[in-house]
């Protein structure tokens, strides 16, 4: 039995047994949880790898039918541990209750920036997070203030996780080959289990400022609070791309004074 990629899912399976090991290797080695989370499995080529570990106490989430009777058929190891699930609709309790657990995959592209969010909201209930991503979506997460690129998943990735450029993917190894390179990075939970500031306010600063990057801070922050409200700062005078994740917290604890003030 062999399934064919759907479009519409972003599928693109893996067909190079050196690049899944080399992934599989990744992960296993810097692992620090048990519970793991492989999101779009597809035919297994990972899943076998991560099988083979009897410390890893492995679930699989998969959304295309196909794929689900395929691994049902070939992995009977995973009895009771295939989710036929949307990953971004999932409520994680379901799997794991309270503890923690890792994420991994050659994730869909469609839908890889999604994913990261998702796993933010759950930061800490996932330690880990290593896959395979678009290079393009990997380059702009890992790029530091000052350049275009840098946006609102750069900072709020960075913020809570330390994020490792592992290795480059050729498009020839996946079936069918994408437009695109790929890239391996692996994001760990950072010392900051919590900020000094609240962090949805944190997130909305971010995404405000973010939405209005061609304005200045202070202009970028005019739909959450009474600028005038605001003291004269230099960061406010900036525009988004130039504050550091420090310059964040920095500028979220000068709103949340403000709006104790209206």
């Amino acid at each position: 039995m062999s399934i064919q990629p759907k479009k519409h899912l972003g599928q693109h399976f893996l067909i190079d047994q050196n690049i899944c090991k080399k992934i599989a290797d990744e992960f296993i080695q810097y692992r620090d949880v048990k519970n793991t989370l492989e999101v779009g499995p597809g035919m297994g080529a990972m899943t076998e790898l991560f099988l083979q570990k009897e410390s890893i106490n492995l679930h699989v989430i998969e959304l295309d039918t196909e794929s689900i009777e395929y691994l049902k058929e070939h992995f009977p190891k995973l009895h009771g541990r295939i989710h036929e699930a949307n990953f971004l609709k999932l409520d994680f309790s379901t799997l794991f209750k309270n503890e923690q657990f890792a994420v991994v995959g050659n994730f869909p592209y469609n839908i890889s920036s999604q994913i990261l969010f998702k796993c933010l909201e759950s930061r800490n209930q996932i330690p880990e997070i290593t896959g395979m991503f678009q290079k393009e979506l990997v380059e702009r997460v890992m790029e530091e203030p000052g350049s275009k690129q840098y946006g609102v998943l750069s900072v709020l990735l960075q913020t809570y996780y330390k994020v490792e450029y592992c290795f480059t993917v050729s498009e020839n190894v996946f079936n069918p080959p994408p437009n695109v390179k790929s890239a391996v990075i692996r994001c760990t939970r950072n010392e900051r289990d919590h900020l000094s500031v609240d962090e949805k306010l944190y997130e909305r600063v971010i995404k405000s400022v973010f939405n209005q990057r061609r304005k200045t801070i202070r202009n970028g922050l005019k739909t959450i609070v009474n600028v005038s409200l605001l003291p004269d700062h230099e960061l406010l005078k900036n525009r988004p791309e130039r504050l550091s994740i420090e310059n964040f917290i920095e500028l979220t604890s000068m709103v949340q004074l403000a709006l104790e003030k209206q």
